[in-house]
């Protein structure tokens, strides 16, 4: 048994701190703001220009001139400012961005992260992912532990074109929570229902941990779960 999309949101909203500005990538971060408590005091800033982003909107509430650097309809929370995208880019490339996280295609034990082409696939650019994890105060990635072909993201070295070199410092998959070591890949949780030996078998790089001391963390039964979501989970 793995983390569903929702629970892997839930674990990833558990790693912002009360005060932080957080910039959240396209793709599965972006469930992270159903999941942050009302009272959390943390502040999503959207590159496009958004500083202050909500929860996903309901039908009812839809705006279709509010939209996150995804295209996604978004809501906002009291207080939201908006700004060009060059006065948004000078917060990140200020070092105003706390957080920064991401999904990826590869994550290497050294923190290279390869997240923004596939050669010889389409693709729209790199958006604003070089400068944040040059600019971001923490990077963390949030990401299938493999891809939908069975191929490992966390290894050795990258063999995608890199985003950045050293950025990451922790992994939150489907499978677990990993933190870069550089020679490796240290577990710091698992998911239920997952042991040492699934996240070895499925990781392309060496991994270290207590591996009969590593805790499990039930997203399920953490109150940051929104009930309105359960039914996606099994």
């Amino acid at each position: 048994m793995s983390w569903t999309r929702d629970e892997m949101a839930v674990r990833a909203a558990q790693e912002l701190r009360a005060g932080e500005y957080v910039n959240l990538g396209i793709g599965l971060p972006t469930l992270i703001p159903d999941y942050l408590p009302e009272d959390s005091d943390i502040t999503l800033h959207a590159e496009n220009g958004i500083l202050g982003v909500g929860p996903f909107p309901f039908d009812d509430d839809v705006d279709p001139d509010l939209i996150n650097a995804g295209k996604q309809t978004v809501s906002v929370v009291p207080g939201a400012s908006y700004f060009d995208s060059a006065t948004s880019f000078a917060m990140i490339r200020g070092g105003h961005v706390d957080v920064a996280v991401l999904g990826a295609m590869q994550v290497a034990m050294t923190g290279d992260l390869a997240n923004w082409m596939v050669p010889g696939a389409m693709v729209k650019g790199m958006g604003g992912a070089m400068d944040l994890v040059s600019g971001a105060g923490r990077v963390i990635v949030l990401t299938d532990h493999v891809t939908k072909t069975g191929q490992a993201k966390l290894v050795t070295e990258c063999d995608l074109p890199l985003t950045g070199r050293g950025v990451v410092s922790r992994v939150i998959t489907d499978l677990a929570v990993l933190d870069v070591t550089g020679a490796g890949f240290e577990v710091i949780e698992l998911a239920p229902g997952v042991d040492y030996a699934d996240v070895a078998a499925n990781t392309a790089a060496p991994i270290t941990g207590a591996r009969n001391h590593v805790r499990s963390f039930d997203a399920r039964a953490s109150s940051l779960l929104d009930p309105a979501h359960e039914s996606s989970l099994p």
